[in-house]
C-alpha cells in the first residue's frame, strides 16, 4: 500500500452549468485523519462521491494506485462509508446486515455489537425494511455497518446527523478506538470532530482554502461531568435536558455527562434557556472514554 492513500489530481465537476469542484488537487496519505469543513455547497459531498467513483468528472482520483470508477468493486470493499442522506432501501434490515458482511467478508454479530453501544438492538427491527426506519435508527445501522467490517478508510459524511446525545457519544469513543484508521470527516461543526482528526480541510466553492496539520488529541477529549442549576422547574428545559440523559431528583439541580466534542453543542442548548439557568459546572475528565 502506498504512502499516499488517495491523490487527486486537478479535477473538476459540474452540475447543471454550476462548477462544484474547480480544479482541485489533494493528496490524502495513510494514518491521515480528516476533517473536511465548509459551509453548504462548498464541495465536501461531491469529493467524497467522487473518491468513491460515483461521479464521472475531470481530472484525477486514485485510491492505492486505483482509479474509482474502473476498479469500484475492489475500492469500495477497503472503504467503510456513512452517508449524509441514508439510501432508499426496500431491504428488510436483518438482510442487508447478512448482505453488507457477506460481501465485506466481515462478522454479522460484531455489526450488531456495534449496533448495540449504539443503541440499536438488530433483533428487534430485522424484519423491518431500511426505508421504514426512523432518521436516528437508519443512521446508527449504517454506522454500524460501516465500523462493523475491515477496511483501510472510513469515511463519514456528516456523522452526527440524526444521532441523539448519548448516541454521539458513542459514535465518538467509536472513532476515537479506531485512530489508527484513515478517516475523512466531513462536518459543519469543526468543534466535534476536531478532537479525533490530525488535519483540517476546509472548502469553499469547490476549492481547498485550508490545509492544516492539527495536534493529534485523539482520547483526550474524554467525557464531561455535568451539573446544571435552574432558579424554578420548567417542564420545556426538563424536556429539553432530559434528552441528554441528565437527571434530577427535584427539577432543579441536573447532572449528567457530556461527550467532550458535544460540549459547544450543549452550551448552545443551555443558551435557550440563559434567563433561567444558575449556574454550569463541567469537570473534564481526560483520557477517559
Amino acid at each position: 500500500m502506498n504512502d499516499q492513500l488517495i491523490e487527486i489530481t486537478d479535477i473538476s465537476k459540474t452540475f447543471k452549468k454550476q462548477k462544484t469542484l474547480d480544479n482541485l488537487s489533494l493528496s490524502i496519505g495513510m494514518g491521515d485523519r480528516v476533517a473536511l469543513v465548509g459551509s453548504n455547497g462548498a464541495g465536501k459531498t461531491t469529493i467524497i462521491r467522487c473518491i468513491l467513483g460515483e461521479y464521472t468528472f475531470e481530472g484525477s482520483v486514485l485510491f492505492d494506485g486505483l482509479d474509482p470508477r474502473s476498479n469500484r468493486e475492489e475500492v469500495l470493499g477497503r472503504i467503510g462509508f456513512v452517508p449524509q442522506i441514508p439510501p432508499p432501501l426496500r431491504m428488510p434490515v436483518g438482510d442487508l446486515v447478512n448482505y453488507v458482511s457477506k460481501i465485506s467478508n466481515s462478522d454479522h454479530e460484531h455489526m450488531a455489537e456495534i449496533a448495540t453501544r449504539m443503541g440499536l438492538d438488530l433483533l428487534e427491527i430485522e424484519s423491518k425494511p431500511f426505508q421504514k426506519l426512523s432518521g436516528g435508527q437508519k443512521q446508527k445501522l449504517l454506522i454500524a455497518m460501516a465500523l462493523g467490517r475491515p477496511c483501510d478508510l472510513l469515511v463519514f459524511d456528516e456523522p452526527t446527523a440524526n444521532l441523539d446525545p448519548a448516541a454521539r457519544q458513542v459514535l465518538f469513543d467509536l472513532l476515537a478506538e479506531r485512530s489508527n484508521k484513515s478517516m475523512i470527516i466531513s462536518s459543519h461543526r469543526l468543534e466535534e470532530v476536531a478532537s479525533l482528526v490530525n488535519r483540517v480541510i476546509e472548502m469553499d466553492r469547490g476549492r481547498v482554502v485550508l490545509d492544516d496539520r492539527v495536534e493529534d488529541a485523539v482520547g483526550t477529549s474524554g467525557r464531561l461531568n455535568c451539573t446544571v442549576t435552574i432558579s424554578k422547574p420548567l417542564d420545556a428545559f426538563d424536556k429539553t435536558i432530559s434528552e441528554w440523559n441528565f437527571t434530577s431528583s427535584d427539577k432543579l439541580k441536573w447532572n449528567g455527562v457530556v461527550a467532550g466534542p458535544d460540549r459547544l453543542r450543549f452550551l448552545g442548548t443551555l443558551s435557550r434557556y440563559a434567563g433561567l439557568i444558575k449556574a454550569v459546572h463541567m469537570d473534564e475528565k481526560t483520557g477517559v472514554l
